[in-house]
């Protein structure tokens, strides 16, 4: 069976990169809680949401994000049992290209480049399961869909949902 796995928000926390990234440039304490249920950018005043979206086209910021818990040993026995893909819209950030590759080979090394897919739509992907955590990416899958919990899309109920990867080995190992 085909397995497609996004990236940002899934193995790697770019919605915490964003408020800490926002914190420093602003000298804020904008907090994971206070942002919830929505996207980082709309929490802020509006004279600063242009800042956000600046985010993904500084120098470092793919490459230096945390890895969301326990996705490593998962995705690694997921491999044992799935043919695995990394599924990522990088296309949308062209600076990320670079990053999300050699993240990848730090955090994810067996994963090989032959089974990363940096694409635009991924409505093009075919294969048995995606997990992802934006409804655009689920809704136009066709096998199953598993909505990968992150703050922003924590009032979405139209998916079968993981909130974390122990619940993601539940599911599927």
């Amino acid at each position: 069976m085909v397995l497609f796995i996004d990236m940002d928000e899934v193995i790697a926390d770019t919605y915490g990169a964003h408020i800490e990234q926002y914190n420093k440039d602003f000298d804020e304490n904008l907090t994971l809680e206070f942002c919830s249920g929505w996207e980082v950018w709309q929490k802020v005043p509006e004279s600063r949401r242009e800042s956000i979206r600046k985010h993904t086209a500084l120098k470092g910021f793919f490459r230096d994000l945390k890895v969301i818990p326990d996705s490593q040993n998962v995705m690694k026995e997921l491999s044992k049992k799935y043919e695995v893909y990394i599924a990522s819209a990088a296309m949308e950030f062209p600076n990320s290209l670079e990053e999300k590759s050699e993240w990848l080979d730090e955090h994810f090394p067996f994963i090989p480049w032959q089974q990363r897919i940096l694409c635009g739509h991924k409505h093009i992907l075919k294969g048995d399961i995606l997990i992802d955590d934006r409804t655009r990416n689920l809704k136009t899958f066709q096998g199953r869909s598993i909505m990968f919990s992150s703050p922003h899309n924590i009032h979405t109920n139209a998916f079968e949902r993981a909130n974390d990867w122990q619940e993601v080995a539940k599911i599927l190992l």
